[in-house]
């Protein structure tokens, strides 16, 4: 029987704080200029946090110091260290330093623990881990807090790399997921590695993905962390799906916050059912008033215009029509390029109206 206890070291007798410094205990490369670097505490100290929560290390890089935050890759379940898992992108500064120099038996400087991007204590609820990249960190402690928890677990693990071989700590979540089975594992990638095959799912993530990974979407509590365009893109994909935005988090690899009051605002553009909008067929001198809710491919269907359609959901790209004026919300699932939405083109199936529009049909 599992046992539904709270991991997290709670005594404040022998805890770590950023008044020590941290030392250097293992580092494990885990993909292509990208390793975790494990810490222990001098004087033999604890440590205690929150899964998500990052730490601010002070880099001793030619030229002066340097204070890089990185979110933890440990688990709070494993007190005895802590762990960053950082990957060194071009230009790198403070990263390439730590792959380059920073080595076992090594001293250095942090901050923390701290932020906001955290799972709730002793819950139990259906998650849904979005990441992209390194972005996959947060997520790689929050699962390794609840499979160490070992109560009832309910989490779909999705991550989005460039290759397979760029798949940060695979096999430790592999690992997991071999012995919980209601840890779900899915991994996108762009591009084959040379002379290896993949059998996982290809592509970039979209609304067709998420539906048949994680059926139950609307269900689950969703958390995100990755690039801002790529966390950009995943909160439109769950706003043109329906998903309560109350119930979405993430974190940014630019701005990881303390407090509530430093979360950026999101200028996301969501249709609202009770708004009005309308729809001018230009060549058909027809317009037609509908909800901003609507489709321009239902607009166009109930004022007995035809827009050639095939999928209905953003992927075949059979409706693409010319917009000539005004603003829609339109999220698609690879069925038209960048080039064609910048000489104005939308999807007729997945465009919803802001206001008035105009299109050339």
């Amino acid at each position: 029987m599992a046992l539904d206890v709270d991991l997290t070291v709670t005594s404040d007798a022998g805890i770590w704080t950023d008044g020590e410094p941290l030392v250097c205990c293992a580092v494990v490369p885990e993909a292509p200029n990208t390793a975790t670097f494990s810490f222990v505490s001098p004087s033999g100290k604890q440590f205690r946090y929150e899964p998500g929560q990052f730490l601010t290390l002070e880099l001793p890089v030619p030229g002066g110091t340097l204070w890089k935050t990185y979110t933890i890759s440990s688990s709070p379940s494993r007190p005895l260290t802590i762990a960053v898992t950082v990957k060194a992108q071009p230009g790198s500064i403070g990263t390439r330093w730590m792959l380059d120099h920073l080595k076992p038996g090594m001293q250095i400087k942090a901050t923390g623990p701290a932020g906001i991007f955290t799972l709730p204590r002793a819950t139990k609820k259906k998650y849904l881990f979005i990441s992209a990249g390194s972005g996959i960190t947060p997520s790689l402690s929050m699962t390794t807090y609840l499979y160490d928890r070992g109560t009832d677990i309910d989490i779909v693990f999705v991550n989005c790399a460039q290759r397979p071989q760029d798949i940060i700590c695979r096999q430790r979540l592999e690992q997991m997921a071999s012995r919980v089975p209601s840890i779900k594992l899915f991994f996108i990638v762009e591009e084959d590695d040379p002379y290896r095959v993949w059998t996982g799912l290809r592509g970039r993530l979209n609304q067709l993905m998420i539906g048949l990974i994680a059926g139950d979407y609307l269900e689950r509590e969703i958390y995100c962390c990755g690039p801002e365009l790529f966390m950009d893109a995943v909160r439109d994909m769950l706003i043109g799906l329906g998903y309560d935005m109350e119930r979405y988090n993430q974190e940014s690899f630019v701005a990881p916050v303390k407090k509530e009051e430093q979360l950026p605002e999101h200028d996301d553009v969501v249709p609202d059912d009770s708004a009005t909008a309308s729809v001018a067929f230009a060549r058909s001198d027809v317009t037609a008033e509908c909800l901003e809710t609507d489709t321009v491919l239902a607009v166009a269907r109930s004022a007995g215009i035809v827009i050639p359609s095939g999928c209905t959901f953003g992927v075949c790209g059979t409706c693409k029509i010319r917009k000539t004026a005004g603003e829609v919300h339109m999220v698609h699932n690879g069925g038209i390029s960048e080039e064609d939405i910048d000489n104005g083109y939308i999807l007729a199936c997945c465009s919803k109206p802001i206001g008035a529009v105009e299109i050339d049909v």
